[in-house]
């Protein structure tokens, strides 16, 4: 029987991180199904998702636990079915402004209040093309349970950024 383990890794950068991790998925006989990574302020972090024999998850995890050795550390959770899919929208969102302090906070938090799940989120600080000011860019996948009274969350959304001085595009809403 397979287990699925959902793994987040983080190291000081350099080459051959991944295939550390990698090659261990390999030689336990797992499957690396997904990931997501990158590099930020010189550390090398990703989360990823793996498909591992159940005979072979002990010993996967023991040996993932050994790069702890090499500043390697790596988390292993199992998989959580997730039952709360029906009947759920999924919306993009893009954010853009002047870069300041509490920009996620205000958003995550409007996000929270209409009971709103981040599925995915990118962050970066960016220069702006003409005055070289810090900029923040934001792109979110959002799901919004049913029964969310979308108009208001999005009313809600454009009062923070409004105040923030920050630029959205609230896409429109799809079944997921």
């Amino acid at each position: 029987m397979n287990h699925y383990l959902v793994m987040t890794i983080i190291g000081p950068d350099r080459p051959g991180l991944v295939d550390n991790v990698a090659s261990l998925v390999r030689e336990h006989g797992g499957n690396w199904l997904e990931s997501r990574m990158c590099k930020l302020g010189g550390q090398f972090a990703g989360i990823l998702r793996v498909e591992i024999d159940a005979n072979n998850e002990v010993p996967l995890l023991a040996a993932l636990q050994k790069l702890e050795s090499q500043n390697i550390a790596v988390i292993a959770n199992p998989e959580t079915a997730n039952d709360e899919t029906a009947d759920i929208a999924k919306v993009s969102i893009e954010l853009i402004g002047q870069d300041r302090p509490g920009i996620v906070s205000e958003i995550t938090k409007a996000l929270a209040r209409h009971k709103v799940n981040v599925e995915e989120l990118t962050t970066e600080r960016l220069s702006a093309p003409m005055s070289a000011e810090p900029l923040f860019q934001a792109s979110a996948t959002l799901h919004i349970p049913a029964g969310t009274d979308i108009p208001a969350l999005r009313a809600d959304l454009e009062t923070i950024t409004s105040e923030l001085m920050v630029d959205m595009i609230f896409g429109k809403p799809a079944r997921a």
